[in-house]
């Protein structure tokens, strides 16, 4: 690019930010000196290949999606917590919240996240232990009790019932009075990383497609703010993918939603801004960055060029990150509240939206009150002490980050191409939607994780990667961590109040509601009226899941290494 053109981009720039909100704050270093709020080429030079790194707030986005970068807005810290029954997940959030915690993240237990109630034989010795368990409207009503959602962005991380939960959020927005239309949050339902990465689906791909495309038109008609996907590369990276694959497996994945939402007929300048997506930050800093860099890139460009969106918010691909929970060790476990710091740090300087903190006893149990605070700090240390919130994209131009954004792109499109080589037969979505599907039948993506995985561990057992503690300086005076423990008596609790709710609830309102939301399932209708009136009268997530589950039967999958 020669040096009026970016001498023009510098100039449009400039006006976008002096036009944009600033947030009232100190934006000088420790020494008190002044720093620019963007830095770019230096006037009258030119840069081959400017236009691939661009502008904050300018497509193709590489350097951020505003042009005040966090001096406009910081990231938002959200901390992913859930544990035993509402009532006590509740308390930690409230805790979060008042030590300045700026969004809540429910983590679910396995029953909730496989769609079984606590009382289902399946989910004995479960309730509770990995996040909170919810059985129904009710259990809603009390994790939000005192915190109103009106106000207050809350994350939801769960796909295979991620419909039927949803509505339990939308009926206890209800009955805290709040109008759904004004909720702002985030829905996961990725369902093709269950596919990929996490096992954690109910039925086939199709039909959950299907109960995914109708809450797509349901939120794009009615709750404007809130993203009901959240494209999940973070399970991906955690079952051992490369930063490339991470970052195309979840993009194709996004991409394929777009297809679904056009094949509904829903126009994708009105839809694509309710996609949002969930990143790992791993270990290897300066990677990382170029990963969040190159993913906007590349997602601003298929947006344009073969979706056809025409707006910023339509090309946008908003984020949220969570530390790497893989890159933790029981080892010295307090060697991971450094980890956790450095892989926040790159998230931030990759532009990430929102972020989670890793506790530094996560590889042992659910998080401490005071582990739980650690994790919080270490953002508000970054936010608050460091000055990374000062300017926008601080690497852009270096030599190396460039480098590597660029490569990762190269990567990503090398991986695209494959999935699309894959999608001949068509399944009436779209081509990248063949293609996965395809991918997932022959268990094509679990392969090429399992050898990643299987590669990086080997290097690791011959001393190649080090991981101080455990390969390399294991010597140490760590005491023992008192870590939380989830009571068994949460289970029996949770049991004995679901039979009660049963009890007294109207028996033939949710029958009705089961019925009308099979007709919906059978004649193609939208599903989310009929559901939502099922868990107005308290049916419960697992009468919901079962009786789709006989409706479109369960999956198995053909893997393959």
């Amino acid at each position: 690019m020669d040096a009026e053109e970016i001498e023009r981009g510098r100039q449009r720039w400039q006006q976008r930010y002096d036009s944009a909100r600033k947030r009232d704050a100190d934006f000088t270093t420790l020494s008190g000196d002044e720093v620019e709020p963007m830095y770019g080429p230096a006037p009258g030079q030119a840069v081959e290949g400017f236009e691939r790194i661009g502008w904050p707030g300018e497509y193709p986005f590489t350097r951020g999606l505003h042009p005040t970068g966090y001096r406009g807005r910081t990231w938002t810290i959200r901390q992913f917590a859930g544990f035993g029954n509402a009532q006590q997940t509740n308390e930690r959030y409230r805790m979060i919240l008042e030590a300045g915690g700026g969004g809540l993240s429910v983590a679910f237990d396995m029953p909730t996240l496989m769609g079984y109630d606590s009382d289902d034989a399946k989910s004995l010795g479960e309730v509770g232990h990995c996040g909170v368990a919810i059985d129904s409207a009710a259990d809603m009503e009390v994790l939000f009790n005192g915190i109103p959602l009106g106000e207050v962005t809350t994350s939801m991380t769960i796909s295979g019932p991620a419909v039927p939960i949803f509505c339990m959020y939308l009926v206890a927005a209800e009955r805290q009075g709040v109008d759904p239309a004004v909720l702002n949050g985030t829905l996961q339902t990725d369902i093709f990383k269950e596919y990929i990465a996490q096992k954690e689906w109910l039925f086939a791909p199709e039909p959950h497609l299907r109960l995914i495309g109708d809450l797509m038109a349901y939120c794009a008609q009615g709750i404007p703010a809130y993203k009901p996907l959240s494209v999940s590369g973070y399970h991906i990276r955690e079952a051992g993918a490369t930063a490339a694959q991470e970052l195309a497996y979840t993009l194709a994945d996004g991409f394929a939603y777009v297809e679904l939402g056009l094949s509904r007929g829903l126009d994708v300048d009105v839809f694509a801004p309710g996609l949002s997506f969930f990143f790992d930050a791993h270990l290897d800093f300066f990677e990382e960055i170029a990963k969040f860099r190159a993913a906007r890139r590349i997602w601003a460009r298929w947006m344009r060029d073969r979706f056809g969106a025409k707006t910023d918010k339509a090309q946008w691909l908003r984020f949220h990150t969570q530390t790497a929970g893989v890159s933790l060790t029981a080892q010295q476990p307090y060697n991971n509240v450094v980890r956790t710091a450095v892989e926040a740090l790159s998230a931030v300087l990759g532009g990430t939206n929102s972020l989670h903190t890793n506790a530094l006893d996560e590889t042992l149990a659910l998080p401490s009150e005071q582990a739980a605070e650690i994790a919080l700090r270490t953002q508000q240390v970054l936010m608050e002490e460091t000055g990374v919130a000062n300017v926008a994209d601080p690497l852009g131009g270096s030599w190396y980050v460039e480098a590597l954004t660029d490569r990762i792109e190269q990567q990503a499109e090398a991986i695209f191409q494959r999935i699309l080589d894959k999608g001949r037969e068509d399944h009436g979505i779209g081509p990248i939607t063949s293609g996965i599907l395809r991918g997932i039948e022959e268990g094509w993506f679990t392969g090429e994780i399992a050898e990643a995985a299987f590669q990086y561990q080997q290097s690791v057992e011959k001393g190649d990667k080090r991981v101080v503690g455990v390969n390399c300086h294991p010597r140490s005076v760590t005491p023992e961590l008192e870590i939380l423990r989830v009571s068994h008596e949460v289970e029996r609790e949770q049991v004995r109040v679901l039979r009660e709710r049963k009890e007294a609830r109207d028996e033939a309102a949710v029958r009705a509601g089961l019925d009308a939301m099979l007709a919906a399932a059978r004649s193609g209708e939208s599903m989310i009226p009929p559901m939502l009136d099922a868990v107005r009268a308290e049916a419960t997530l697992g009468e919901i899941c079962n009786a789709l589950r006989e409706e479109w039967g369960t999956y198995r999958e053909n893997a393959s290494f």
